[in-house]
């Protein structure tokens, strides 16, 4: 059952993930809502880094549920620096009624939820992106009606949506191909234990180099940047090393016919991802915006509404 927070994919069973997929369905159905769950409630975006969709969607999820959201920058709060992590926790723990915290390291998400008292959700860290995950899967669900037994790919960086998508397959019973440059997969304890589960739950797990390998007869084709945001110094040496990672038309030819393209955005086209493919007919990428909306709007109902 899940916890006080959402700060990692880890921190959701298979039941949660598909009971919040349900809600996020039911949410996005049901617009404008008559009942407003979050009537009151206050939420706090603690944010180091700069955002589009995190920030939006959460803005726009609370309002819709009837609270309301107070931005803070890094420049306000100085997390870590000028004032404590578990300062900062007790201190909007007595203000605010939910605390979404988009850092670099994610062990300050961690320190946030252990003395937050209220519920602390990952907006993005450098190690996990469990809310764009959700966004992704409903995405997915929505277009294929199903999760189960389906395969995606991942093409590129193993990057912090790597992770949660490593940790999330296995629950939901997707298949999973990561293709990415030699030394650039995903990190081994994680593998480690993602396979192990995988390997329980009867789904496939594959980690190559070669990313026609990684997309054929996938259902999914999933990208992102090849450099993290504040990782801007590595664009030139991982260029070159990406650049037989690019997804293109002959790439996605590699694929089901009918493929899903995806990205988490923002993108940068002509890098990873080309126009052609990025502003297809089978691009879902705008819907996985939207539905950073509906799938956060489900995670903020079954944390902050308890105790309503």
């Amino acid at each position: 059952m899940l916890g006080k927070d959402l700060v990692s994919i880890a921190d959701l069973s298979a039941e949660d993930i598909a009971q919040l997929l349900d809600l996020a369905a039911d949410l996005k159905a049901h617009r404008p809502h008559r009942e407003r769950p979050l009537d009151g409630k206050i939420l706090a975006l603690l944010f180091q880094k700069p955002s589009l969709r995190t920030r939006v969607s959460f803005e726009v999820g609370i309002r819709h549920l009837g609270g309301s959201a107070l931005y803070l920058s890094d420049q306000e709060v100085g997390l870590g620096k000028r004032e404590s992590i578990a300062d900062a926790a007790r201190v909007l723990s007595r203000m605010v009624d939910g605390i979404v915290a988009r850092t670099f390291l994610h062990q300050d998400v961690v320190e946030l939820a252990h003395y937050a008292t209220v519920p602390v959700v990952n907006g993005l860290s450098d190690d996990e992106h469990p809310c764009q995950i959700l966004a992704d899967l409903l995405t997915i669900r929505e277009h294929r009606g199903r999760l189960a037994g389906l395969r995606l790919a991942w093409i590129g960086d193993a990057n912090n949506v790597v992770t949660s998508l490593l940790l999330a397959a296995p629950r939901v019973g997707l298949n999973l191909r990561i293709a990415s440059p030699p030394g650039y997969e995903p990190d081994a304890r994680l593998l480690n234990s993602a396979a192990d589960e995988a390997a329980d739950a009867g789904v496939e797990l594959e980690i190559v180099n070669d990313p026609r390998v990684a997309v054929r007869d996938a259902d999914v084709v999933y990208t992102d940047t090849w450099y993290s945001m504040g990782r801007e110094a590595e664009r030139e040496t991982r260029r070159p090393l990406f650049r037989p990672y690019q997804v293109n038309a002959a790439l996605m030819a590699e694929a089901a016919p009918g493929a899903l393209a995806m990205h988490c955005l923002p993108a940068h086209r002509g890098e990873e991802i080309t126009d052609d493919v990025l502003d297809s007919p089978t691009s879902v990428v705008l819907d996985q915006a939207e539905n950073r909306v509906h799938a956060q709007k489900a995670v903020l109902v079954r944390l902050m509404a308890r105790g309503a």
